[in-house]
């Protein structure tokens, strides 16, 4: 019966959640965000290819709207010209499954060509990849098998992606004090413009 395949899909996902590795490197991590734009004022750059793309663009806005100013950087414009938006104070987040991107590879060459003392969080269910060993810190993800029929498509390893990036992102706003105010102050249109201004006043 399909209910019994989708109890077995959110079973297989939610195992795959309780299964992150939690080390020390989640406290290096908000150490260096707090460290580079809260301090340094400098900005978090995120940048990935494909699925793992889309998930640092999410991370960049769930950053931004929670006031840790932060974009997403495509490492292919980077090559025509978008690199020129780094600056020597900011700091990268890096979303890999593999590890072996070749775009982000190349990021870190080029970002390094630029702002030597670049540090790179790195997002990876590879610990022993290239990408893995050009970082500052390496949080990783279990690596999960995918639930996908195939065992292809990014579906398990994006989500525990996504709630990796949840995590900086709460224990960022932790970190910083973070509160309701500021968050209408960001945020102002929509339900949860109008809940935040509630919950302020």
């Amino acid at each position: 019966m399909i209910t019994d395949d989708i109890k077995e899909i959110l079973r297989l996902e939610a195992e795959a959640v309780r299964n992150i590795p939690v080390t020390d490197g989640y406290e290096k991590a908000v150490s260096l965000i707090v460290e580079h734009v809260h301090r340094r004022l400098g900005t978090l750059i995120t940048s990935g290819m494909g699925k793992a793309g889309q998930i640092a663009m999410n991370m960049a806005t769930t950053f931004s709207s929670t006031g840790t100013p932060a974009f997403f950087l495509h490492p292919s414009e980077a090559q025509h010209g978008d690199l020129g938006i780094v600056r020597s104070n900011d700091l990268m987040l890096l979303v890999s499954n593999s590890g072996r991107t070749r775009e982000l590879l190349e990021l870190v060459e080029l970002t390094r060509g630029l702002a030597p003392e670049m540090q790179f969080i790195v997002i990876t269910g590879n610990p022993e990849s290239d990408l893995a060993k050009q970082a500052s810190v390496c949080l990783l993800t279990g690596a999960p098998a995918e639930v996908c029929t195939l065992g292809l498509t990014p579906t398990t390893s994006t989500t525990v992606m996504t709630v990796i990036g949840d995590i900086l992102v709460v224990h960022t706003m932790r970190r910083i004090g973070f509160g309701s105010r500021d968050y209408a102050l960001r945020h102002h249109g929509g339900y949860l413009g109008s809940k935040s201004r509630g919950l302020s006043s």
